[in-house]
């Protein structure tokens, strides 16, 4: 928590250095452009005020080479280490690679390799209804066609099992460690119509749990079995194949953002069938703008990859000084698909509480992964709005529930939780969260996030 505090009043400081001596335009590349030594001496050689905006963005989002920062996963801590950035384009495909490696100081680590290959014709994609978005870094969505393939595995020492269901309690809090290493490609297939792009994964998971000894709480095998943590002795590999659409038109004069996401899921593992399941996920955005220079919500785009937050100019977007505010309403539901006496994994399963294994909150007042079930419901309604510059105030009501069942998700009682807190958006570096929450049953909660991105970069493979 102190790491990340220290780091949320460094970016700012940066932010605020920035402002007051933005970058100049960025210009097309020539013979004589300058080294990133030469970039790292001219922007960090001192240590006055106005300068440091510009050595914090070099040293955050410069290429080749950068720090990178980030949250690992909740109850991990906040990682630091390196990543790599490199691209080639040729008259119609732009070819990038991301690798990167950080590490925490309880020992969790993430490391990844990310190649893109997104198609870019002469002309750009239109949109046949809905207002037009040819910048991809407001939308969210690419121009053009774009491929993925990945490589990454993530070490999490400290995670959270309290059972599963609504039923489950504090008193059965219990620990362990989790290793997950994911193979996989996307494409995504962008449409003319709506804003909208079709795209499919394949994906291969080794999963490897073990105990966590040493903590406030029982290690997760002194409290639980095969049958009550499923996956808790058996964790055998898995192939899962996706796909879906996803819709993000605008309307209104920019008024009304819709962010809409379908998936459908299928789980299977060739060793094990009573393991193999399907799972679809309905996440439904909407944003009412404030301002007309208001920003998306995810600022998130996928003509870049994860360590990246410039397409094909030298620098990232500036830190933006606008007015900006936003309402937003959210309805997110994931059901599964069990045959027979079939189960899911609990390792595989969505949580509600904190925030989950990927880093993103509800239920916030609540520990980490408090409620954990192959069914999920959440409603959320949100309030944000800029203070000075990339620092923001923001405000958001939860309503969840989760069911062992998909048919007991109805007369399941709802949980609520109310958060409110800072948000930095300070140009490309990632974006941090400082909330205090309250309003469940189980007291408050303080969490401070920073995004496992680059704002503007693509995401990471879901955990999950």
């Amino acid at each position: 928590m102190r790491t990340i505090v220290l780091v949320l009043c460094l970016l700012v400081a940066a932010a605020a250095g920035a402002q007051q001596n933005p970058a100049p335009p960025s210009v097309p590349k020539t013979i004589d452009s300058p080294s990133e030594w030469d970039k790292f001496k001219e922007s960090c050689r001192s240590f006055q005020f106005k300068s440091l905006g510009g050595c914090g963005e070099l040293l955050f989002t410069g290429k080749p080479v950068h720090i990178a920062v980030g949250s690992i996963a909740p109850q991990n801590g906040f990682g630091a280490g390196l990543a790599y950035v490199g691209h080639k384009t040729t008259k119609t495909w732009r070819n990038s690679w991301n690798a990167d490696a950080v590490a925490s100081g309880n020992g969790s680590w993430r490391a990844g390799l990310y190649g893109k290959l997104v198609r870019t014709p002469n002309r750009p994609i239109t949109v046949k209804f809905g207002k037009p978005k040819t910048n991809s870094h407001l939308t969210g969505l690419p121009e053009h066609a774009a491929i993925n393939l990945y490589v990454q595995s993530a070490s999490l020492n400290k995670l959270t099992y309290f059972g599963l269901g609504p039923g489950s309690t504090r008193a059965d809090r219990t620990f362990y460690g989790m290793t997950e290493t994911i193979v996989g490609a996307n494409f995504i297939k962008p449409l003319n119509a709506l804003n909208a792009s079709l795209y499919g994964e394949i994906n291969g998971r080794l999963v490897d749990i073990r105990p966590r000894h040493g903590e406030p709480s029982p290690s997760i095998e002194q409290l639980f079995t095969e049958t009550t943590a499923p996956g808790l002795t058996r964790h055998p590999g898995a192939l899962q194949l996706g796909e879906g659409i996803r819709i993000r038109p605008v309307f209104f004069e920019d008024v009304l953002r819709l962010n809409y996401n379908f998936a459908y899921q299928q789980f299977f593992a060739p060793s094990t069938s009573d393991f193999n399941f399907q799972r679809l996920t309905v996440d439904l955005g909407q944003q009412f703008a404030l301002y007309r220079e208001t920003r998306p919500t995810q600022l998130s785009n996928e003509n870049n990859g994860p360590d990246e937050c410039s397409v094909e100019r030298e620098k990232c977007p500036p830190i933006s000084r606008n007015l900006e505010g936003s309402i937003g309403f959210r309805l997110y539901f994931t059901g599964s698909f069990r045959p027979g006496l079939n189960v899911v994994p609990f390792y595989f399963q969505p949580t509600l509480g904190g925030a989950d294994i990927n880093g993103n909150p509800s239920l916030s007042s609540y520990q980490d992964y408090r409620f954990r079930a192959p069914n999920v419901l959440l409603l959320r309604e949100s309030f944000e709005h800029s203070i000075w510059g990339p620092l923001g105030f923001a405000f958001m009501a939860d309503e969840g529930k989760v069911a062992l069942n998909r048919g007991d998700l109805g007369p399941n009682p709802w949980v609520h939780s109310f958060s409110t807190g800072l948000t930095l958006r300070a140009g490309g570096l990632p974006q941090v969260w400082l909330l205090f929450s309250w309003g469940g049953n189980e007291g408050t909660h303080t969490i401070a996030n920073m995004n496992t991105t680059l704002l503007g970069g693509s995401a990471r493979p879901s955990l999950f």
